[in-house]
C-alpha cells in the first residue's frame, strides 16, 4: 500500500529557488503535517501527527535529505474510505478515528465462529490475508454496548407523529389490490402514488419477492367469572400457550377459566397457560380497529399457511392470487408476537428489549433467496428473517434481531410494508431502511394525501 510513499513524496519535492543551498547541506525546515491527523477517540492516547524518520531515538530533531527514499518513513494511516460492500470478506485497512466514523468504530465487529468478538478499532494497516468466511459482521445489535456519545442515539420523539383518528382505517378495501401504494425511490428521490395493482412495474425484473406465510390463529378467548379474555401469543409445547390474560391481577394460578388453565404467571400480564383442544376463539384485531370484521379471511394474507401468529404480517393482506401470480415469490415463515407491537417506552430507542419470535426457513427457499439478485421484502417481519439469516443464523429458532437507524442490510434491498405506529419497532426498521427524516417526511406526506394508515391501511414502496 501506497499510502506513506505520497505523503513523503510530496514533503521532499517542491519548486527550485536559485537561492538554494547545496543539496548534501540543505535539510527541510520544520513544516506543518501535510495530513492532517483525524480527531482522537476519547479512550486512546495522543499520537504524534507527524512524519519521523524510524532511525532515530524518539524526541531528537531530524532534517530528511531531499532524496531519501519514502519507503523507510512510517506516519500515521490515511483515511482510506469506506469500509468494502462485499460483507463476505472484510480485508484489514485502515479506518478513520473522526467523529463521522465513530457510529462504525462502536457498531462493528467481527464474530468468530465460536462466538469470540474482534473490535475493528482503528489502526495502520498491518499485512493482508482474509477474514474466514464463516464469520459474518454483527451491525447494531442489542449486544453492543451502548455508549454516550455515540451519534446515531434515536430519540423516543423521533418516532412520535401526529397522525388524524380518520386516517386509521377501520376495514379492508373492497378488493384487497385496490389500496393506494407510495413509491419512494432511495436513489433518486423522487415519489410517485401509484394503486398497489401496479405494483409489479415498479419491481426490476430479476426480483424475488419474499413473503411471511404465517396464519393468525383465533387466538381471543373471552372468559367469565372474572369478566374479561384470554389473547393466545405463542404456543409453547403441545397444549401450553403463553399469553396475555386480564385482568390479571384478579386471576390465579391453578385455576380453570373455561378452556383455559391458568398454570404460572410470567408478569406484565403474560401468562403460562394449558389449552383444551386447539384454539376456537375469535380474531385478535388490534385495538384500534373499532369496528367488527365482517369476514375474519380479510385478516388474514391469501397465502398464509402455517398457524402461529397473534397478528397478522400486515403488508401482505394487499396481494390477491391474480397479483401474485405476476411475480416470483417465495415463502419464510416468522409466527408474529407480542414484541413486535409493543410500544417503545424508552427515552433512547437503543434501551428498548426485544424478546424474539419464532421462524422457519426452508433450505430451498433461503437458497434461492441467497442467491437472488434482488430482493424485495412483504413486510418488516420477512425483513427480520432474512437480516437474522443473512447474519449465519440456523434456518430454525428465534429472532431478537432489533433493526435500528445504523443498521446495515445484506440480503433486503427493497421493502413493501404498510404506515405503522408511532413509538414502535416496526417504524423504528422503516427507518433504517428509509433513514430517519426520509421516513418523517414520507409519513408526513402520506398524511397531507390522506393514506389510510395501520394494518387495513394503504401500503408504501421503498426502493
Amino acid at each position: 500500500m501506497s499510502a506513506p510513499t505520497s505523503v513523503a513524496s510530496s514533503a521532499i519535492r517542491g519548486p527550485q529557488r536559485d537561492d538554494v543551498r547545496p543539496r548534501r547541506e540543505r535539510v527541510l525546515d520544520p513544516v506543518e503535517a501535510l495530513v492532517e491527523p483525524a480527531p482522537l477517540a476519547g479512550d486512546q492516547v495522543d499520537e504524534q501527527g507527524e512524519v519521523v524518520d524510524p532511525r532515530v531515538p524518539l524526541g531528537e530533531q531530524v532534517g530528511l535529505e531531499p532524496l531519501e527514499t519514502a519507503d523507510r518513513l512510517v506516519g500515521e494511516a490515511l483515511h482510506l474510505g469506506e469500509p468494502p460492500r462485499d460483507r463476505g470478506c472484510l480485508l484489514p485497512q485502515a479506518v478513520s478515528q473522526g467523529g463521522a466514523d465513530r457510529v462504525r468504530q462502536y457498531n462493528l465487529e467481527l464474530v468468530g465462529s465460536h462466538g469470540e468478538r474482534l473490535d475493528l478499532e482503528p489502526r495502520s494497516v498491518e499485512g493482508g490475508g482474509d477474514v474466514r468466511r464463516q464469520r459474518v459482521a454483527h451491525v447494531h445489535e442489542s449486544t453492543v454496548p451502548r455508549r454516550p456519545d455515540r451519534i446515531n442515539a434515536v430519540k423516543l420523539e423521533e418516532l412520535d407523529y401526529d397522525l388524524p383518528a380518520e386516517l386509521i382505517a377501520q376495514r379492508p378495501s373492497a378488493r384487497r389490490d385496490e389500496s393506494r401504494l407510495l413509491v419512494y425511490s432511495r436513489a433518486s428521490g423522487a415519489v410517485r402514488h401509484r394503486v398497489f395493482l401496479e405494483l409489479p412495474e415498479e419491481l426490476a425484473a430479476e426480483t424475488l419477492t419474499v413473503v411471511n406465510d404465517t396464519r393468525v390463529v383465533p387466538a381471543r378467548i373471552a372468559i367469565q367469572q372474572p369478566r374479561g379474555e384470554v389473547l393466545l401469543l405463542e404456543r409453547l409445547t403441545g397444549d401450553e400457550w403463553e399469553a396475555l390474560a386480564r385482568p390479571s391481577r384478579r386471576l390465579r394460578a391453578g385455576r380453570r377459566y373455561g378452556p383455559v388453565e391458568l398454570l404460572e404467571e410470567l408478569g406484565k400480564g403474560r401468562w403460562r397457560l394449558r389449552l383444551a383442544g386447539e384454539p376456537a376463539g375469535e380474531t385478535p384485531l388490534p385495538p384500534y380497529i373499532t369496528e367488527p370484521l365482517a369476514e375474519p379471511e380479510r385478516y388474514q394474507t391469501v397465502y398464509a399457511r402455517a398457524a402461529g401468529s397473534a397478528a397478522a404480517p400486515t403488508a401482505g393482506l394487499h396481494f390477491t392470487p391474480e397479483l401474485l401470480a405476476t411475480l416470483d415469490v417465495e415463502q419464510v415463515t416468522l409466527h408474529v408476537g407480542l414484541d413486535t407491537f409493543r410500544p417503545v417506552a424508552e427515552p433512547e430507542l437503543e434501551s428498548h428489549a426485544i424478546h424474539g419470535e419464532r421462524y422457519e426457513v426452508r433450505w430451498e427457499a433461503w437458497e434461492r433467496i441467497r442467491r437472488a439478485e434482488r430482493v424485495l421484502a412483504v413486510g418488516t417481519t420477512t425483513v427480520r428473517v432474512l437480516e437474522t439469516l443473512a447474519r449465519g443464523a440456523p434456518l430454525a429458532g428465534r429472532t431478537e434481531l432489533f433493526i435500528t437507524p445504523s443498521f446495515e442490510f445484506r440480503r433486503v434491498d427493497a421493502l413493501l410494508t404498510n404506515f405503522h405506529l408511532p413509538r414502535s419497532t416496526l417504524l423504528a426498521l422503516v427507518m433504517a431502511f428509509a433513514g430517519v427524516e426520509e421516513t418523517r417526511r414520507l409519513y408526513r406526506l402520506a398524511i397531507a394525501e390522506r393514506y389510510r394508515f395501520y394494518s387495513f391501511g394503504d401500503a408504501m414502496l421503498i426502493l
